[in-house]
């Protein structure tokens, strides 16, 4: 049998976006990556469905973490909002041979866009009920405004064989009691990471990012 670690944990999820609310109106990267190391799992475990998803997830996760490490500035990096002023200040954003993290930071900011409206949608539905017709939704008004025309065919098709709620718990949180502790932290989990997105779109707006290539 696979360990609990193998499984979604949605408490870490929960504890490290906490921990990335820093300041009035800033977030942590290093907890905001590690919030994502979950959330990305989640993918994984949901299947092939996401397989795309969850593996362009990774490299933009990779290359913060790089960035993180190995920048001229690091602690310029310890934040979303340093590291905006930071590019925005020595013109990194578009600089050719470059990797903008804040241009890779948006990836994931609409990854977890979409992830918080499928999980908020999942826990409004019976167990009986199937996930595809919710995940066609959350995925209409999220991702699929960023995706190529194959790539939204590719993955309408593919939701369609997303099974019930029940199901999909299943194979995402293992026992059921790792089940209903997940539904029990859902509520709190969808109001921290409500707040997290939201600060991340409003250092977005405010610097006019929203539009990086």
């Amino acid at each position: 049998m696979s360990q609990a670690k193998d499984y979604f944990n949605i408490k870490l999820v929960h504890e490290n976006f906490e921990a990335a609310v820093h300041e009035d109106d800033d977030v942590l990267l290093q907890y905001y990556l590690d919030s994502f190391e979950e959330l990305n799992k989640f993918f994984n475990l949901i299947g092939t469905v996401f397989g795309f998803v969850s593996k362009d997830l990774r490299a933009k996760m990779n290359l913060l973490q790089e960035l993180m490490k190995d920048s001229r500035d690091p602690d310029s990096f310890k934040s979303v909002k340093g590291m905006i002023e930071y590019e925005k200040q020595n013109e990194l954003l578009y600089k050719d041979g470059y990797t903008s993290g804040s241009r890779t930071l948006l990836r994931l900011h609409r990854g977890l866009e979409f992830i918080h409206l499928f999980l908020k949608k999942i826990g409004e539905i019976q167990n009986e009920d199937s996930t595809s017709g919710v995940c066609k939704d959350a995925y209409e008004q999220t991702l699929a405004k960023h995706h190529s025309f194959l790539i939204r065919n590719g993955a309408k098709i593919a939701i369609y064989s997303l099974p019930t709620k029940s199901s999909l718990l299943h194979r995402v949180c293992g026992e059921p009691e790792n089940i209903q502790t997940a539904m029990e932290h859902l509520p709190k989990t969808l109001e921290i990471t409500s707040t997290v997105y939201q600060r991340i779109e409003n250092l977005y707006t405010l610097h006019d990012l929203h539009q990086l290539p």
